[in-house]
C-alpha cells in the first residue's frame, strides 16, 4: 500500500471515521433553500448552488468569529420539528454516501429552540431524525452508526443544562458532550461545574480548545476540566521545538488523548496556513493519536473523501495514514469498547484491505 496508488476511487471506497461534525454546519443547500422558504427566511441566495459557493466564501475570511457567523441561515432554518427531523435524516445518509462507517455528530440544543421547542424536544426529535437516517443507510447497504454529542455554548449561561441533557439522554443515542462557540475570552475552566458534572456521571466529554486559543487553553481542557478528547488542538504544536515535546504535549501524546483535526476548517479560521503544512501530518509522524474530521461540511465545503485527499495530494500521505486515522478516530470513539473493536476489526481494517 503505498501513496502512488491512493487514486480518488480508492479514497471513496475506503471506510472512514468523524468524530468532530456539527450538525448545523452540514445541510444540503437545497434543504436550506427549502426550508428558509417554508419559515419565511430570507437568504442570500435562493440558488443551491450559489448558496454553497457563498457560505465557502464567507467562511474563507481567516477569522473564526467570522466563520461562525455563516451558521445565522442554516440555524434559522432548525427550529421546527420538521426542520430538525429533515436534516438530521439527511446528515446520516450523506455521511453514509462518504463512506462513513461511524459518526458523532454535535449540536447545541440551545440553538434551535427559537420556534417553541423546548430543550428535551430539540434533542428527541434529532435522535428521531438520526434513528431515522440510520435505518434508512441500512437498508440501502450503507450502514453507518451515529452517535450524538450535546454541545453548550461556552460564552453563555446554559452549559450546565446542555451537560443535564447530555446525562439525560445518554441512553437514548447521545454518547458524548462538547463546549463550543467562540474559543478566545472564554475559557473552559468557566464551566467546571458542568464537567464536573459530566465526570461524575460517567459521561465522556472533549472541549474545543487549542484553535483561536493557545496551550493555556489545551492545558485547561485537559488538567482542570478533564476532557478526553480535544476538538481541534493544532496549537500543540506551541509545545513542541525541534521535535522535542515540552510537558503539554508529551501529557497528550502520551496518554493518547485524540485531538479532532479539521484541515480544511483550520485554514479558513486562520488556525492553519496550508494543507501541505496543517499540523496533523507532523503529529501524525511524532506518535499523536491525530483523527481527520470534516467541522462543517456545508461551510468548508468538503466531505471525508475531499479531506482524505487532499492530504494524499498535498503532504503525501499513504493508506496507510488514512487506516490510521481511522483507527485512532475509532480507538477514540465516545461508544462502548466492543462497539469500537467491532467497528475496527469487522468493517475498518476488511474494507481497507478489500479497497486495495
Amino acid at each position: 500500500m503505498t501513496a502512488t496508488r491512493v487514486d480518488a476511487d480508492v479514497i471513496r471506497r475506503l471506510p472512514k471515521a468523524v468524530l468532530h461534525d456539527h450538525l448545523d454546519g452540514g445541510l444540503r443547500p437545497g434543504t436550506v433553500v427549502e426550508l428558509a422558504e417554508a419559515v419565511g427566511h430570507t437568504l442570500p441566495t435562493t440558488d443551491p448552488d450559489e448558496l454553497a459557493a457563498w457560505y465557502y466564501e464567507a467562511a474563507n475570511s481567516g477569522d473564526l468569529v467570522r466563520y461562525i457567523a455563516t451558521f445565522e441561515h442554516t440555524l434559522a432554518v432548525m427550529q421546527t420539528r420538521e426542520g430538525l427531523l429533515r436534516t438530521a435524516e439527511e446528515y446520516v445518509l450523506d455521511l453514509a454516501a462518504d463512506g462513513v462507517v461511524y459518526g458523532e455528530v454535535r449540536y447545541a440544543p440551545e440553538l434551535n429552540t427559537a420556534g417553541g421547542l423546548a430543550l428535551s424536544e430539540v434533542v428527541e426529535t434529532v435522535q428521531e431524525g438520526l434513528a431515522s437516517g440510520m435505518t434508512k443507510a441500512a437498508a440501502a447497504g450503507t450502514p453507518v452508526r451515529v452517535g450524538t454529542l450535546l454541545c453548550g455554548m461556552r460564552m453563555f449561561d446554559r452549559v450546565r443544562e446542555a451537560a443535564d441533557l447530555a446525562v439525560a439522554f445518554r441512553d437514548a443515542g447521545v454518547v458524548g458532550f462538547d463546549i463550543a462557540g467562540a474559543e478566545d475570552g472564554f475559557p473552559p475552566a468557566d464551566h467546571l461545574d458542568a464537567f464536573e458534572h459530566l465526570r461524575r456521571e460517567s459521561v465522556p466529554f472533549t472541549i474545543h480548545a487549542g484553535e483561536a486559543h493557545g496551550l493555556p487553553s489545551i492545558h485547561q481542557a485537559l488538567q482542570v476540566c478533564g476532557a478526553q478528547r480535544i476538538g481541534h488542538g493544532v496549537r500543540i504544536t506551541d509545545d513542541i521545538v525541534d521535535g522535542k515535546l515540552g510537558r503539554l504535549a508529551g501529557w497528550v501524546r502520551d496518554r493518547r488523548i485524540a485531538l479532532e483535526m479539521c484541515p480544511t476548517s483550520n485554514l479558513q479560521t486562520g488556525a492553519a496556513t496550508s494543507i501541505a503544512e496543517h499540523p496533523i501530518t507532523a503529529l501524525k509522524d511524532l506518535g499523536f493519536r491525530v483523527t481527520l474530521n470534516t467541522d462543517n461540511r456545508l461551510v468548508s465545503g468538503t466531505t471525508m473523501t475531499r479531506e482524505m485527499s487532499l492530504l494524499v495530494r498535498e503532504a503525501g500521505w499513504s493508506v496507510e495514514d488514512l487506516r490510521t486515522v481511522t483507527v485512532n478516530a475509532l480507538k477514540s470513539a465516545f461508544i462502548p469498547f466492543d462497539e469500537r473493536k467491532a467497528l475496527i476489526e469487522d468493517v475498518v481494517l476488511p474494507g481497507y484491505e478489500a479497497a486495495l
